[in-house]
């Protein structure tokens, strides 16, 4: 039996998971860090402090309901960094990367230094059936709050370049997910507010007509903020406004793909990151694009691609 562990520690989750690379499954634990009613997120230094109570918890969870002895985990896996970029940190990544690291050394066994943003998109790709294109070219957009990119992954066989990523397109203001948030606080939402805009959006059925401000292969989300403050307070439905917000992200993230592809040819494209869970987005950008979406379970930050990466990365050595 061959398990691989995978850590991380999000700016919004708390998240473990084994896979296993014989039956190509996942068991993963995972849970929001608390945020105060009314607030956009929360300050790193809290973010350290609630990984530091809940990992454990986690991690003993998901070593009752699966069973596993600690000659079966095979390689652990976390996300050391937001991005695989220079530079790239966040303190709450910490927290996980140090218990990977702790682990690693306890049960002998090798440890891999992966990025939050590669823990999305293989995530995306396990849930889709879709693992078979590591190796290959292909469009991935990680679509959250922390981030708006437009990813060419370009893969190849060597271990430190397993889902290298050129950034080809990205908002130039606010990422997608702070756009939800900071509507869905206007409208009175609970953060993170993605799922009750959603079902908000889902209420209203008139035709909505946007015109996102693009830029090359960019775009720029901050002035449909201001529309939509404004609206509300003209008292305009709330219905329509949630609708609005997400109509405009869509056509965004439909120009976006337009025009990377008129460059870079006709390759697959991916959708990853916890604004792709939504369903009014995935519905219709798959009736304009051949496109994959992530399962929304997989959708949100989680360690199942981090697991899943190191196992790839475990058969390459």
């Amino acid at each position: 039996m061959s398990k691989f562990l995978g850590i991380d520690t999000s700016n919004y989750t708390t998240s473990v998971a084994l896979y296993d690379d014989k039956l190509n499954t996942v068991v993963h634990k995972r849970k929001l860090l608390p945020v105060s009613k009314g607030e956009l997120g929360i300050r790193q230094s809290d973010a350290v402090f609630h990984h530091t109570q809940q990992l454990p918890q986690l991690i003993e969870e998901l070593f009752s309901d699966v069973s596993c002895s600690a000659t079966d985990i095979k390689a652990v896996g976390a996300s050391f960094t937001p991005r695989k970029i220079e530079g790239s940190y966040m303190p709450c990544f910490t927290v996980g990367s140090c218990v990977a690291r702790s682990l690693s050394k306890v049960l002998g066994v090798p440890l891999y230094d992966l990025s939050h943003q590669q823990g999305h998109i293989a995530a995306a790709l396990f849930s889709a059936d879709k693992l078979d294109l590591i190796g290959e070219k292909f469009l991935a957009f990680h679509v959250s709050g922390g981030t708006t990119d437009a990813l060419l992954v370009n893969n190849t066989c060597s271990n430190a370049d397993i889902l290298p990523v050129e950034l080809v397109g990205k908002t130039l203001d606010l990422n997608a997910g702070q756009l939800v948030d900071r509507v869905g606080l206007m409208l009175g939402l609970s953060f993170p507010c993605g799922k009750e805009l959603e079902a908000l959006a889902l209420q209203y059925k008139g035709e909505i007509k946007v015109r996102p401000t693009i830029k090359g292969n960019d775009c720029c989300l901050s002035g449909i903020e201001n529309i939509c403050r404004k609206l509300i307070d003209d008292g305009a439905d709330r219905c329509y406004v949630a609708a609005l917000c997400l109509k405009h992200i869509e056509e965004a993230l439909m120009q976006m793909t337009t025009n990377i592809l008129s460059v870079h040819g006709d390759i697959e494209v991916l959708f990853a990151g916890g604004v792709m869970s939504n369903a009014i987005i995935r519905e219709n950008l798959t009736k304009k694009l051949n496109c994959t979406f992530c399962e929304p379970q997989f959708s949100t930050d989680n360690a199942c691609g981090i697991a899943v990466l190191a196992s790839i990365l475990d058969k390459r050595k």
